[in-house]
């Protein structure tokens, strides 16, 4: 459970500090167990099942009625990760170099004030007897608790010609992505396809080049081995 705390005035302008408690309503399942490997913003690995999981009190199938007249939704969710780690008014983006700071506000960097998430998935199958809902494109780790549902509205949520602060100016340079036909023979070829798209984001931390040394990410129980050198990355094994 969280407790935000609100300060406000009333109509006199004295300072009143309220709290309103917040619970889950559904945890996230996905493949991908760890914080390493998660897509950095939600969107860019549009392959990347995962599903919306409601708990016992929030498990009922008229709350999902009408649900299926739209194609995306918005969640609000806990970095539940970062809870305890310190935070500062700047941040330093990985897609600056992870070396230049810019306010926390400016950014949607994991470590916030209140450990709030926001990102929008596509739906992809609402079963409402058991309620979950199965969604692509989602940027959140298995067992992410998730504290709203809302649908995404295109004619006020979708602004074409916004700016985008530095995004516009900065884009994530892709590394070219090598498996060899023993490892590949792990996973079947929709599992493959994620998995590379995922590896092609780099995972790394952004201040690691160094080529001789090996990372590991969990993906699907299984535990993928890889090296990135001169702007490939080799995956050396994929192991259970």
């Amino acid at each position: 459970m969280i407790i935000l705390m609100f300060l406000y005035q009333n109509a006199h302008n004295y300072p009143y500090l309220c709290t309103m408690n917040i619970e889950p309503i559904a945890y996230f399942r996905s493949p991908l167990t760890s914080k390493f490997g998660i897509p950095r913003q939600s969107g860019i690995v549009t392959e990347l099942h995962g599903t919306i999981a409601f708990v016992t009190k929030y498990a009922q199938p008229e709350a999902l009625r009408g649900l299926e007249a739209y194609d995306y939704v918005w969640l609000i969710w806990g970095f539940s990760e970062n809870v305890e780690a310190e935070k500062h008014p700047t941040v330093r983006p990985p897609l600056l170099g992870g070396n230049e700071r810019v306010g926390v506000w400016a950014t949607r960097s994991p470590f916030r004030p209140n450990n709030l998430g926001l990102s929008s998935v596509r739906i992809v199958k609402i079963d409402a007897e058991t309620a979950r809902i199965e969604v692509t494109g989602a940027d959140l780790m298995d067992g992410t608790p998730i504290y709203d549902v809302k649908p995404y509205l295109p004619y006020v949520d979708s602004h074409a010609e916004a700016r985008g602060g530095f995004t516009d100016d900065h884009t994530w340079q892709r590394l070219q992505v090598e498996i060899g036909p023993e490892q590949a023979a792990q996973l079947d070829a929709q599992d493959l396809r994620v998995l590379k798209q995922l590896l092609a984001l780099d995972p790394r931390p952004h201040y690691h080049q160094d080529g001789t040394r090996e990372y590991g990410m969990p993906f699907k129980g299984f535990d993928v081995r890889f090296k990135v050198s001169e702007g490939t990355l080799y995956v050396t094994s994929i192991e259970c």
